[in-house]
């Protein structure tokens, strides 16, 4: 039995990958996650009960006594356990961390025979078995046994030429409204979609144009600053809005590979 903690898209990369080379797998997650890139998240059964991302369906399940039967279905069991309690209970054979917050929230190394974390917050070899590198660049998917991941810069990836443009944050802190779609092409100082505050809605506008790769749920409560939604550049990748970025990928093939070593 695998345990994966967190289910946002690049979580998903590592689940899915694990799910298809036949191991059983339990994901965890939040009541409330926010992934932007919703439609390659398996954090939407939160909310929908189902999530289908690449032929892969998680089903969001009330308790641990139906990880067995979904399992047996074909399907992905996903639990809300923010905490990770469960983990102690089903003694599990492999931890990951995948949850990307930059910040150990409770991973150890005593979790399971191995553990493995996403990214920078834990120390290889103290908080866990092993870390895996996750910032883009000549070292991503690095498999890390001693030491940490690279420190997060805050700087998000380029892609097409563009970096921090891409990534709109939270003009305030309210209640998120949706006004476009994943997937619609946008223009450049386009509303995609208000924050409703005390004193009014407030307006979210893109700063480049290009194609609605993410956004997060209407209704989403959130504070000043907070990601709500990402821009791809490049018009022609709008089939990439449904598929596992090349970023999961990377990284869930280094998971892949410390897992089957470990059996070995």
């Amino acid at each position: 039995m695998i345990i994966v903690r967190g289910a946002g898209d690049i979580s998903t990369g590592t689940i899915h990958r694990l799910f298809r080379a036949g191991f059983p797998v339990l994901a965890l997650e939040t009541d409330h996650p926010s992934a932007i890139r919703r439609k390659v998240a398996f954090s939407e059964a939160v909310y929908d009960g189902t999530a289908t991302v690449e032929n892969v369906t998680a089903v969001r399940i009330g308790d641990a006594g139906q990880i067995g039967e979904k399992i047996a279905q074909g399907k992905l069991p996903l639990l809300i356990d923010p905490t990770g309690a469960s983990i102690r209970q089903m003694k599990p054979d492999v931890v990951i961390d995948a949850i990307l917050a930059k910040k150990n929230l409770g991973t150890t190394m005593d979790m399971a025979p191995l553990t493995i974390a996403l990214g920078p917050g834990f120390e290889a070899g103290r908080d866990v078995h092993f870390v895996i590198e996750t910032m883009r660049g000549h070292d991503l998917g690095r498999i890390i046994s001693s030491g940490f991941a690279a420190a997060n810069t805050g700087v998000p990836g380029i892609i097409g030429g563009y970096g921090a443009e891409r990534v709109i944050h939270s003009p305030a802190a309210g209640i998120f409204r949706q006004h476009r779609e994943i997937a619609d092409e946008v223009l450049a100082g386009e509303t995609i979609g208000t924050v409703e505050t005390p004193a009014g809605e407030i307006p979210v506008d893109t700063v480049i144009s290009g194609i609605l790769r993410g956004i997060i749920r209407d209704g989403y409560p959130v504070p000043k600053g907070f990601k709500l939604a990402d821009v791809d550049p490049r018009l022609d990748q709008r089939k990439n809005c449904f598929t596992i970025s090349d970023k999961a990928r990377c990284i869930a093939g280094s998971v892949l590979e410390v897992v089957c070593a470990s059996r070995n």
